[in-house]
Formats: structure tokens, C-alpha cells, sequence
């Protein structure tokens, strides 16, 4: 870092910075980091390049004090604000074909005209349940024809308060759309005030656990080299966190149920990992996973909070089976243990930008009548860099204090901190940039045959003496056996 930079950091080095001091990592390291610019680079009002850029950059930087602690040694990083806000856009093609983001009844609905009580609704129908929920509570067919003008019909004699509450009653997700007045006001919002964007603990009632002595690594090794990762995560953030670490050279396995369904996303988010099936309603899947738990340093899953915990796996019970593990876990509202009537709602990141204030936040900025969301899952993307960061951080803290560590993260605390780093005046001027430059080509096991080719955005963090990269291509679930051995 130049004296020009440290005499006048940038909004990206601000944000890196505290969350260094979160995350309770040696002040010398920031000084190998690069993170220049503070233009915003997608349409909005809100700076999401900064939470972009930042998000990534501590993980890296974390990952780059892994490696110092594991050689001695210290390597520059540098992070350009152009690819990491392009990166957390998500986009991907598949032989050419980039999949649809969103089903075609998912989005936002005017409510409430009959009722005298005008607002907006956001419906998440990704998942099939989560849409026939929606639909049964609106006296419609639930199937995947039904029109969106029905749908916009029957919403008019809902409140958008009253919908969201039935839908979370049934077991669905919807969000009503509320200002940052009225969110702040949400007692889930007052539960949640105070806390830091991560939270990083010992894990209580864990069993004692000596520091660990990393295993030396040659200086041309990736900094997470023979790290083990369960990575238990489906939608967006999880899996973001897991491919991050998986750049950075972790043995990352994704365990799905196979019941359960997924994104087109999987494709992407997927570099770099095995994937393997484990049922957790059987007791030979849970076996399985105790197998697999014995050997790993960090258990990461993004369920609703508490149903892990339900079938044995929460964190006290992780550690337990394996002390000095890292146990990280996302949430949409806060974790199960926080107060508030959300504490284990679920919720994704669209939902959650409507519920907590962004959508009619950017819609008056953009002078406009009708919510809009932000120009990309931004909760998501950068939730996923933060839990990467938060996990490295008690990786750290687990080798030189000793310990098993427990790292939470919560969509709407990404809110609260996107809020945090300030409005960009004018940002609807910018035009978004091309994505060209920032493309990568790689085979795949997804698309027609299982072979397609699978072109996405390259990790974004540039590292001195071990580039970041995926050593494994993405492939489905079930690809892989749930074992650390199998050589694929």
C-alpha cells in the first residue's frame, strides 16, 4: 500500500479496515492490500461497489494471513472494484444459454386496494412450494400456469402485512415492502441493533481445544491448502462463501439432501467443490455426515435456524464430535438465538430487501412510483465473503489461541451494513460496464449431456505468490461420495 493510500484510503480500505478489527486479525497486514477506486460501477443509489469490493477484499486478505501464518512469509493482494461488483452480480452462461434468475410469478404485486390499505408484496416462487404456498393462500391453482394477473388480482383484497404473516404462518416466504423508517421501527430490526455485521465466538459449552499447529506449506501453495470444508449451503450466500474458499485452496465438499431442490446458480457457485448426497432423515445419512464431521475444520450451512440444530448439529453438538471446529452458519433475520419475532424466519436476499427498506428506498431515489430492487443480490454476495472472512478470521483465532469457533452472519445485518457505508449521489447516471474482460471459460458437469461449457466471472482477488483458482470443475449433486478420500 502506497503512503498516498494510507494518508487517503479509499471507502473500500474503510470498510476492510473495520471489519479486520472485527474480526480481530494483526493490524501489519493491511498494509498488502490493494483496494483503489471509489466510483460506483452498477446503477444505484446505494454503494454497492464498495460493499462489493470490501466484502471480497477481507476475505482475501484473510486468506493472505493464513498463508503468512503458515510460511512466515507475506504476499501483496489487490482487488479491483470493476470485477468484484461485476463478480457479485452472479452471471453465468451455460453453451451459451444464461439461465433465467427468476421464476415468472416471482417479483412484486401492488395489494391491499380493496382493503383501503394500498402496498406491495414481494412473492419468491424459485422454489415450487414456496410458489404454491403463495398460491393456495390466494384461492389459486397451484401450478406453474397460473397467470400473474391472477395472482395480481387476488392480492388486492390482501394487506401486504396480512400476506407476508399468512405465507410465513404456511411455511412460505413473502415480504410486505416497508421504508427504512418502518423496518427500523420492526421489532426484529430493534433485536438486531447493536450487533456487528458478523459475529465471531467461542462456541459454548465446547470442550477444551489446543491451538493447532498448522501443517508448513511450500510458498507456492494456495493459503487454505489441506483445509476441510463441509459445506451443507444451497442458495447464493452459502455456496458463495464455499466457492471463495475453495479459490483459495480448501478441500470444499458440498453435501445436498436429495430431496431437496436447488438453483440454476449451482453452476456456478459449485467451481471448485465436490458434491456429494447425504439424507439427514436417515440414520445411515447421518452416519455419513458424523464421518465426515470427524475430519473437518469448518461445518458450514445456511438452513433455517435451529433445523440442523433439531437433528443434532448445532454448534455445541459439532463441536462436541469435533473439537476446535468452526461452525458458520447464515440466516436471513439473526440467528435463533436472538430475540424478535423473525429469529428463524426464512427469507432470501430479494425478500430481504424489500422487507428491511432497499426497494422503496431506491425507488425514490430513481424517482419512481413502483419498488425497485438493487442491481444485483448483493445481501447474498457479499454475505457469502463476509462468512469466507469470518471463517478464515476463526481459523486464525483457533490456531493461535485454540478453541472451537462459532461465525454467524444474517442478510439483514448485510442490510444494516450496506446502509452503513452511505448513498451515492447520481449513482442511477452509471452505465454498467462490459463483462467481457472478466470471463472464464471451464467444463462442466451441468447442461445438455453433463457436459457443457461453463462460462462465469474469475475470482476477483489477485494474490502475489498463490493466484486464487478453482482446482475442480463444477459438477451436480451426488457427483461425488460423501468421503475426504475420493480422489475427484
Amino acid at each position: 500500500m502506497s503512503e498516498t493510500a494510507r494518508r487517503h484510503p479509499t471507502p473500500s480500505a474503510e470498510a476492510v479496515a473495520a471489519l479486520w478489527q472485527l474480526g480481530g486479525l494483526p493490524g501489519d497486514a493491511l498494509a498488502h492490500l490493494e483496494v483503489a477506486g471509489n466510483a460506483p460501477v452498477l446503477p444505484s443509489s446505494f454503494d454497492v461497489a464498495t460493499a462489493a469490493q470490501a466484502g471480497l477484499a477481507a476475505a482475501a486478505l484473510a486468506a493472505a494471513e493464513l498463508w503468512h501464518l503458515r510460511t512466515g512469509r507475506r504476499q501483496q493482494v489487490q482487488v479491483d472494484r470493476c470485477h468484484a461488483t461485476l463478480e457479485c452480480s452472479g452471471w453465468f452462461a451455460l453453451d451459451g444459454r444464461v439461465p433465467a434468475m427468476w421464476d415468472k410469478l416471482s417479483g412484486l404485486y401492488a395489494c391491499g386496494e380493496v382493503a383501503a390499505a394500498p402496498g406491495w408484496v414481494r412473492i419468491h416462487a424459485n422454489f415450487a412450494h414456496h410458489r404454491d404456498i403463495a398460491l393456495r393462500l390466494l384461492d389459486l391453482p397451484a401450478r406453474p400456469d397460473t397467470p400473474r394477473e391472477a395472482v395480481s388480482q387476488a392480492l388486492r383484497d390482501w394487506t401486504a402485512e396480512a400476506f407476508e404473516q399468512a405465507a410465513a404462518d404456511a411455511g412460505g416466504v413473502v415480504a410486505a415492502a416497508r421504508s427504512f423508517a418502518q423496518w427500523d421501527a420492526h421489532p426484529q430490526a430493534l433485536a438486531l441493533a447493536g450487533q456487528p455485521v458478523l459475529q465471531i465466538s467461542p462456541i459454548d459449552g465446547a470442550p477444551p481445544a489446543p491451538a493447532v499447529t498448522w501443517p508448513a506449506i511450500a510458498a507456492a501453495q494456495r493459503p487454505l491448502t489441506g483445509l476441510r470444508v463441509l459445506d451443507l449451503t444451497r442458495i447464493l450466500a452459502g455456496p458463495v462463501a464455499g466457492r471463495c474458499l475453495a479459490a483459495y485452496g480448501a478441500d470444499v465438499l458440498m453435501v445436498n439432501g436429495p430431496h431437496l431442490p436447488n438453483i440454476e446458480a449451482i453452476a456456478d457457485t459449485s467451481r471448485g467443490k465436490r458434491s456429494a448426497l447425504i439424507d439427514l432423515r436417515e440414520s445411515a445419512g447421518r452416519d455419513q455426515l458424523d464421518a465426515l464431521v470427524a475430519q473437518a475444520d469448518v461445518f458450514l450451512q445456511g438452513y433455517r435456524p435451529g433445523a440442523l440444530a433439531g437433528r443434532g448439529y448445532g454448534a455445541a453438538a459439532l463441536a462436541a464430535r469435533r473439537p476446535g471446529i468452526v461452525v458458520a452458519s447464515l440466516s436471513a433475520y439473526g440467528p435463533d438465538d436472538a430475540s424478535g419475532p423473525w429469529a428463524g424466519r426464512r427469507g432470501f436476499d430479494s425478500l430481504v430487501q424489500t422487507a428491511t427498506g432497499f426497494n422503496l428506498a431506491e425507488a425514490e431515489a430513481a424517482g419512481k412510483a413502483t419498488p425497485q430492487a438493487l442491481p444485483m443480490q448483493i445481501l447474498d454476495y457479499s454475505a457469502g465473503h463476509l462468512l469466507a472472512f469470518g471463517i478464515q478470521a476463526a481459523l486464525w483465532r483457533r490456531a493461535t489461541q485454540g478453541g472451537s469457533w462459532q461465525v454467524q452472519v444474517s442478510l439483514a445485518g448485510v442490510g444494516h451494513w450496506l446502509r452503513s457505508l452511505g448513498r451515492v449521489r447520481d449513482g442511477f447516471a452509471v452505465q454498467r460496464p462490459a463483462i467481457e474482460p472478466w470471463l472464464e471459460d471451464s467444463r462442466c458437469g451441468f447442461g445438455e449431456g453433463g457436459q457443457a461449457v461453463l462460462r462465469a466471472l474469475r475470482h476477483a482477488a489477485q494474490f502475489s505468490a498463490t493466484p486464487a483458482g478453482f482446482d475442480r470443475p463444477s459438477m451436480p449433486p451426488g457427483s461425488h461420495p460423501p468421503s475426504w478420500t475420493d480422489p475427484g
